[in-house]
């Protein structure tokens, strides 16, 4: 048999950490001042109301402040801010009290329904036990069905003097307005994490376990402000502690979180532009089991850590990150290396594939998506992109990973194309015009036929000057030149002028120049010769018909027009033998209309 010592030890041993740890006055209660300092006023001014409203987030002291409400109310030397805690009333309400028979405390998600409104109305008149006041605590009161409140109202409307109502939820909008109006409300706010870290830090002190830096960031981001969820997480922590106490890889493998290690690989990969460490990280928390999902969200916290110390950099001081001493070192040299555009682009793009990740069926290629939009800016057009590709040309990050490259925009000259030669500008023709003109253009277009191979057939595109040299595909043979009239009779031209270059017919072929390669050069431009051949041209000697002239002078290129297809010729019904008159069958049809029959 157990001594009374050893079961209050293993019973104390056995309770959760924040029902050790539940305050017993309002001066307990943490991050809550906006509610528990009018209280104590309206208790020291004895001005205290028939029914109360709490609420706020889960596990922030409502719960907890009512039942302090309560022992205040029913304290011997009370109404008072300040229980005793020697009383009957104050050691039955206490932490590990019995509990009062003038307490009455209902959980509403199962107590809820118009009957358990009624006998709660039908109780309510008697007097309490030994205490000043009867009071009830309805706990989860959004989840009374609006026939129970409407059974309460009238109660609550007008209660006798010695019955107090105390309403607690989470969800303040779904108590219907008739009883919220008749109740003081008082709203509860999460817990600052400073308040909270510092609490923590004062729970394991009294509990005598050492604890490593960064452990209590950790469990004040689990609690998300939450006291009674810190607590737990703590005293999940605790429990698991050995010897050397709670270790901060311990703290992230059983929480979850990223190990701080990946997350300075990472934020360095985006700095330096270095896709291969990225992807690696991307590889390592894949294989190590850890969840996409939170890494991101990781990675987030760290980037708006960043932002934050690159717009602030004495932001830990003022208590804007909640981070140990050498992790805000390490930011402050990782926020000095980035840009403040290049910061924030990152943490939106980051920030949009996070949320593209909810139901994705590959998270892994979602991470690795967005690593590769923050590595490339330039794959983007928009502002940020602009700006984060500006920032990092200011601090002369070199992006590229190989040898030279051609610049962007390259475009090749003439002399690039060994193949295809450049063809050498012919005699200049003199000014002037006239007979001399008219020699020395004929006889560069002869020089430029006799030249061979692929650079004699690059003649002058229609409508250019002889002497402009491009590398075009050849064009048709200079036509004869049209005999020269008198000099005495020719007026010199103001200017310049390149000969006439006149198109060859359709349907009159020109002889090739002896000189004339017999192929087209390649890429070249469909000369009439090859687009006779391309539609079928009669031999020569044979008359065309117009129609084939016509397709002779369209362009090969140019797709020809479907033929025009002529309907079928509608079938004529046979006239009927003059006398014959049709009869109207005696039987309808199976379709219902009516049949003809001859």
């Amino acid at each position: 048999m157990l001594s009374v010592g050893a079961y209050n030890l293993v019973s104390v041993s056995s309770l959760a950490l924040y029902r050790r740890y539940r305050p017993e006055s309002f001066a307990e209660v943490i991050g809550q001042e906006h509610v528990t300092d009018p209280l104590q006023q309206a208790l020291r001014n004895n001005r205290v109301n028939h029914a109360y409203l709490f609420s706020g987030p889960r596990g922030c002291g409502k719960t907890t402040s009512a039942r302090i409400l309560a022992r205040c109310l029913n304290c011997e030397q009370g109404p008072t801010p300040t229980p005793c805690g020697e009383c009957q009333s104050c050691q039955d309400l206490a932490r590990n009290g019995r509990g009062s028979i003038d307490v009455i405390e209902i959980d509403a998600a199962s107590h809820g329904g118009v009957d358990d409104a009624r006998d709660l109305r039908e109780k309510a008149f008697f007097g309490p036990a030994s205490s000043r006041y009867k009071i009830y605590i309805i706990d989860e009161a959004h989840m009374v069905t609006p026939a129970g409140f409407n059974a309460l109202l009238k109660v609550v409307e007008e209660p006798p003097e010695h019955l107090k109502f105390i309403f607690a939820t989470t969800e303040p909008e779904k108590v219907i307005g008739t009883i919220r109006s008749r109740t003081h409300h008082y709203p509860f706010r999460l817990v600052p994490p400073g308040t909270l870290r510092e609490y923590l830090g004062e729970v394991c002190g009294q509990e005598g376990i050492p604890v490593a830096d960064g452990v209590l960031p950790l469990v004040v981001r689990a609690g998300a402000g939450s006291v009674r969820d810190s607590m737990s997480v703590m005293d999940q922590l605790l429990a698991g502690a050995a010897d050397a106490g709670v270790t901060y890889a311990m703290a992230t493998s059983l929480l979850g979180y990223t190990d701080g290690s990946l997350l300075d690989a990472v934020v360095e990969a985006f700095a330096a532009g270095d896709g291969a460490a990225a992807f690696e990280v991307v590889d390592t928390v894949i294989e190590g089991g850890n969840d996409p999902r939170r890494f991101v969200a990781d990675l987030l916290e760290r980037l708006r850590d960043l932002v934050i110390l690159a717009a602030v950099p004495d932001a830990a001081e003022k208590g804007l990150i909640d981070a140990p001493v050498n992790v805000v070192e390490r930011m402050q040299a990782q926020a000095g290396v980035f840009g403040a555009a290049e910061l924030s682009r990152a943490a939106d793009l980051v920030n949009d594939g996070l949320t593209e990740m909810r139901g994705a069926t590959s998270p892994r290629l979602q991470l690795e998506l967005i690593c590769a939009r923050v590595l490339l800016p330039a794959a983007y057009g928009d502002e940020r992109s602009v700006m984060a590709r500006l920032d990092r040309i200011e601090r002369g990050v070199n992006f590229s990973g190989g040898g030279a490259a051609p610049a962007m925009g390259y475009v090749p000259g003439p002399e690039a194309h060994g193949a295809v030669p450049v063809p050498q500008a012919g005699p200049a023709v003199p000014p002037g015009g006239g007979p001399a003109a008219a020699r020395a253009a004929a006889r560069g277009a002869g020089q430029g036929a006799g030249q061979g191979g692929a650079g004699a057939s690059a003649g002058a595109v229609p409508g250019e000057a002889p002497g402009t040299s491009a590398p075009v595909a050849p064009a048709a043979p200079v036509a004869p030149v049209a005999p020269v009239a008198p000099a005495a009779s020719v007026t010199p031209p103001a200017a310049p002028t390149a000969p006439p270059a006149h198109a060859p017919v359709a349907h009159e072929q020109p002889a090739a120049p002896a000189g004339a390669p017999t192929g087209a050069a390649p890429g070249a431009w469909p000369t009439a010769t090859a687009a006779a051949a391309a539609v079928g041209a009669p031999a020569a000697g044979r008359r065309r018909h117009p129609r084939a002239a016509g397709r002779l002078r369209r362009s090969p290129l140019r797709p020809r027009p479907p033929p025009l297809l002529r309907p079928p010729p509608l079938r004529e019904r046979p006239r009927p033998r003059p006398g014959h008159r049709p009869r109207v069958a005696s039987t309808p049809a199976r379709c219902g209309r009516t049949s003809w029959r001859r």
